[in-house]
């Protein structure tokens, strides 16, 4: 098994190498891609628009990013994926030879274990999920013919492989996973974003439930590490072989860590049954307004801008209890604005206008 593995990682080794030595040009194209697949830009980009554009889809959207970010911590948790940029150094693989040479950039030190691919995972998932949508919609409104639907799907789905096989490739340029790692993320997401679509009471969801649901994650994963440290497992142990083996320790980011991400996750989730169950989103998005689609646009550009703000406003790394507390009410209020304070103010001003205008 263990020789098995070693082959696995030792020829994805190479196609680092391969990468680095060959597109050393293209370093900055593949920061871009793994920056752009970064389930951030979900919360704080597609998530307002595809909302204000369908409300459905924008739902599926968290859904599918958060169970699937939180699926992928257990995967790893349960996996103990090496990633290259360590692995190279700790094995034992090459013997008395020397050790391939891999470069690191600052987006390398990724904290936690290496597979499944996060990036990977997050977007084949996200990426489904609007395709998929796009389609129905077009569909629906029978705006396309038989011919122009094969041409649709032929080209829709092939941007959706265009994007993965690029962030797939970055995420190894970067010696941050291994060719299987992300290729199993891949896979992951595209599954997680399939089952989605068949749960229909993810919609009509109370906020009880949102809580309960919320709670129930948090609580599963928590559990399951404070289990297995008692059982002598500590899942952390990817934390210390990034603190020795990255080029830089300022490249090591206390919000790449496991527990960084599953409580901006958890935060997400909680701040959309928040926001959905709360009077002034009724108010505003299903009356007379929300059906408007300047009043639309007019809260997907606001939203755009003021989370585009919002997400400059770091939280403070000093104190780890602090640090996640505060990343939790940050990524709450994400979809609470988007979804209810900014059509609710959007709303207000519109209404003043029309009576100054009366």
């Amino acid at each position: 098994m263990d020789a098995g593995m070693d082959l696995l990682h030792s020829s994805g080794v190479e196609l680092v190498q391969y990468l680095q030595l060959n597109y050393k040009d293209s370093q900055s194209w593949f920061t871009f891609i793994s920056f752009a697949a970064d389930l951030r830009n979900t919360f704080f980009v597609f998530f307002p628009i595809w909302f204000h554009l369908c409300e459905a889809v924008g739902v599926k959207l968290i859904w599918v990013a958060v169970v699937g970010d939180w699926l992928n911590l257990i995967f790893k948790w349960i996996l103990f994926g090496q990633r290259p940029y360590w692995w190279v150094h700790e094995t034992s693989y090459y013997g008395n030879s020397s050790v391939p040479v891999l470069e690191q950039y600052p987006i390398t030190c990724e904290t936690g274990p290496g597979s499944p691919s996060g990036h990977a995972m997050g977007s084949a998932g996200v990426w489904y999920v609007m395709v998929t949508a796009f389609l129905a919609s077009m569909l629906r409104r029978g705006k396309v013919n038989m011919n122009n639907n094969l041409c649709l799907r032929a080209f829709l789905w092939g941007v959706f492989w265009v994007i993965q096989v690029c962030v797939c490739v970055s995420r190894v340029f970067v010696a941050t996973h291994f060719p299987h790692q992300v290729f199993l993320g891949v896979i992951s997401g595209m599954v997680v974003a399939e089952l989605f679509g068949r749960i229909k009471a993810i919609y009509n969801a109370t906020l009880r439930q949102y809580l309960k649901i919320t709670l129930f994650l948090f609580s599963f994963a928590l559990g399951f590490y404070l289990l297995l440290k008692v059982l002598g497992v500590d899942l952390l142990w990817s934390l210390e072989k990034a603190q020795r083996w990255c080029a830089r320790a300022e490249w090591i980011h206390i919000d790449s860590t496991p527990f960084a991400s599953l409580v901006r996750n958890m935060g997400a989730l909680f701040g959309l049954g928040l926001a959905l169950n709360s009077p002034i989103y009724a108010e505003s998005c299903k009356g007379k307004r929300g059906r408007q689609l300047s009043f639309r646009l007019g809260c997907i550009v606001a939203s755009l801008i003021v989370l585009h703000l919002f997400d400059t406003v770091k939280p403070p790394t000093q104190r780890e209890f602090l640090f996640y507390l505060l990343s939790f009410c940050k990524s709450a209020a994400v979809p609470l604005a988007a979804v209810a304070i900014i059509p609710f103010s959007a709303s207000q001003v519109m209404n003043q206008q029309e009576k100054k205008i009366l």
